[in-house]
């Protein structure tokens, strides 16, 4: 029987990456429990039976189990809108604890770049309202959903993976769909870099944030638009109070946007001068068009460490 070499192993990091996060909403959790789950297979390289089943059927199986127990008695990772009715005036309170925020994940770990198919079927299914939608469900029907409904593994193969037998797979399955399916969110447009449409709207998004163009800013978002800011419990929903806060903030003056794509959006770097003026990192911003407009704007605050991760440099020229 041959053993799985580092090489058959470490090609599983991809998928097993896509398959953690979505279990655990989390990029430094996701990171560790990958880890963790390679190390493991390496280690118990011998027990691998491929008369059992595939090599990935058998890695899933051990990151499932790593995954699960990482989520026993943590906190549900959500998103502003799942813990607070929207913003109406007021101090923005103290910021939350980072391990309640669902966090960002750049296209570049979510997504088979040789297989654009399986990307457009997957998109949905990384979307950080999806994401957040996931961490609802206990962590057991989670680990079903995904891996019926999004990796298609079979019905035999979860039960595997899950130490279950069958019928209790398709049972939580079909718990865990009627979940989703009551707040499944609003689909997006799916990021089309080379869409000249899409292009210019988020051109005019830029140019409108940069000059601070109130009527612009109010002309690209939609009327009933999302905005929240982790880590504070903060967001507010319609489009001429966004706009008016994103263009006001003298706070802005100054600041630059470099686009990258995040969670199967577009997305981008913003970068603020400093004292000396030089242009450094500040937030990562998320932007979910929907039917030409902007639908959706989350501006993660304290991820300046994960710039490199999206692809973003380390200063901007003025």
């Amino acid at each position: 029987m041959a053993e799985p070499t580092a090489a058959e192993l470490e090609a599983l990091r991809a998928p097993l990456t896509r398959y953690c996060y979505r279990l655990l909403g989390s990029a430094a959790d996701t990171d560790d429990a990958v880890q963790e789950t390679l190390i493991r297979a390496a280690a118990r390289a011998d027990r691998y039976d491929p008369a059992r089943g595939r090599l990935t059927t058998w890695v899933h199986r051990i990151a499932t189990n790593i995954c699960i127990d990482m989520l026993r008695g943590a906190k549900r990772r959500a998103l502003a809108m799942d813990l607070v009715p929207a913003f109406d005036g007021g101090e923005l309170g103290p910021p939350l604890p980072a391990d309640r925020w669902v966090e960002p994940m750049p296209d570049r770990r979510l997504f088979d770049a040789d297989d654009p198919g399986d990307a457009a079927v997957e998109r949905e299914t990384i979307r950080l309202a999806f994401i957040a939608l996931l961490q609802r469900l206990a962590p057991r029907q989670r680990a079903v959903l995904v891996l019926r409904d999004v990796l298609a593994f079979s019905a035999k193969e979860s039960a595997w993976i899950l130490d279950a037998t069958v019928p209790s797979v398709n049972s939580a399955l079909q718990r865990a769909r009627a979940a989703l399916q009551a707040e499944r969110p609003e689909p997006t447009d799916i990021l089309e870099p080379e869409d000249p449409e899409q292009r210019r709207l988020l051109g005019r998004y830029v140019a409108a944030f940069e000059s601070h163009d109130l009527a612009e800013m109010t002309a690209v978002l939609r009327e009933d638009v999302i905005a929240s800011m982790p880590p504070f419990l903060w967001w507010l929903r319609g489009g001429e109070l966004v706009a008016d806060l994103t263009t006001s903030s003298e706070a802005c003056a100054g600041d630059r946007l470099v686009p990258t794509a995040i969670n199967g959006s577009p997305g981008f770097g913003q970068y603020r001068p400093d004292e000396a003026g030089c242009l450094r990192p500040f937030a990562l911003v998320l932007v979910e068009p929907r039917a030409g407009r902007i639908a959706r704007l989350t501006t993660f605050l304290g991820r300046e460490d994960r710039f490199a991760e999206f692809s973003l440099p380390e200063t901007l020229e003025r």
